[in-house]
């Protein structure tokens, strides 16, 4: 399989954020990268680094201010007497629907929604870069290949059209997923991610030609709270097509699988024309995220399941983090999605 991957994703290194009100380190740190590169090599897979595609396919997905507040908050903030090292919002509106500030510190508010998505001096260029690596993987798969995936750092999928948060600042999956429109009638993305996918739920929830499908711990106790019920279903001409599969804190591999059936029924009657997968790894059992508890042999089973699909696929890296099992999860993943492939991606 062609893993699509680029060494300036490391020029972004977030160095803290705040969890339960205290200040901790960040854990969407560059080894993580590394350690799945280091996995997908040691499996002989196909590394290639992806060429650069411009503005227009995040321009595609997120809003001309939001693109311009990304490229040139950084900078801004530096000329604030002291400012904080990375940007890091200290407001947010209660709601979105009034003026836009002018100031710095007013657009961070409005454009960030929490402070785990801290800005820095090379986070907007190892966004864009992460952006080009979804966007090659997707063209590998338009261009014949059964599957390839993107190996994207910064992750993606809590970046709605003109917000960051979670780590995310471009949606890398929503941005495949509309590269893709441009040349194939219907996509789906199935995300797997511990985490519910807000921003590419929020991206969709109004299209009908984009299928959004996530399973998720249950957001009435964990990240992001407020979005990824089960009665989220879409609106206007999106109404029914989006689905939420909220999971219990701590569900195993066995229940895992048994909750992906109604998820990949959905799709299966959605018939996409290809399939986006925003692969999240940190529902492992050992992730310091700790919300599900899939082994490592579980990623294997769920990929299978994912692969039985039969549709041409772009997988795209969202969450996982540093613990002894993350390339040995990729590796179970991508080895139990090819098992059921019937070709070798």
């Amino acid at each position: 399989m062609k893993i699509v991957f680029s060494e300036k994703h490391d020029i972004h290194y977030p160095r803290h954020f705040l969890v339960n009100g205290a200040l901790e380190d960040n854990p969407e740190v560059p080894e993580r990268a590394g350690a799945l590169l280091d996995a997908a090599r040691a499996d002989g897979h196909d590394i290639v680094a992806p060429e650069d595609y411009g503005r227009g396919p995040i321009a595609d997905v997120h809003t001309a201010e939001y693109l311009d507040f990304l490229s040139r908050i950084y900078m801004r903030w530096q000329r604030i007497e002291g400012a904080s090292e990375e940007v890091i919002p200290n407001i947010h509106p209660n709601g979105r629907a009034g003026g836009y500030p002018a100031s710095a510190v007013g657009q961070a508010g409005y454009h960030m929604a929490d402070t785990a998505c801290p800005i820095g001096d090379g986070t907007w260029e190892a966004a864009c870069e992460s952006a080009n690596v979804a966007v090659h993987a997707a063209i590998q798969v338009l261009n014949g290949a059964d599957a390839a995936y993107a190996l994207c750092r910064p992750p993606g999928h809590h970046a709605f059209a003109d917000m960051a948060g979670g780590f995310c600042y471009l949606n890398n999956s929503a941005i495949a997923a509309q590269y893709l429109r441009r040349s194939v009638n219907r996509v789906a993305i199935l995300d797997v991610d511990l985490h519910h996918g807000n921003g590419t739920q929020g991206i969709f929830y109004e299209r009908p030609d984009v299928l959004t499908v996530s399973l998720h711990a249950d957001p009435v106790r964990f990240y992001p709270f407020f979005w990824g019920y089960a009665e989220e279903r879409g609106t206007g001409p999106g109404l029914g097509f989006n689905l939420n599969v909220p999971l219990v804190r701590g569900t195993g591999d066995d229940d895992y699988v048994k909750a992906m059936a109604p998820a990949l029924r959905r799709i299966v009657a959605f018939a996409p024309d290809t399939l986006v997968v925003a692969l999240g790894l940190d529902a492992h059992e050992s992730d310091p995220l700790a919300g599900l508890a899939i082994t490592t042999p579980g990623f294997a089973a769920i990929g299978r399941e994912i692969g039985g699909l039969g549709m041409p696929t772009v997988l795209v890296q969202e969450g996982g983090y540093m613990n002894e099992a993350l390339g040995a999860n990729l590796q179970s993943f991508l080895s139990g999605f090819l098992d059921n492939r019937g070709r070798t991606g």
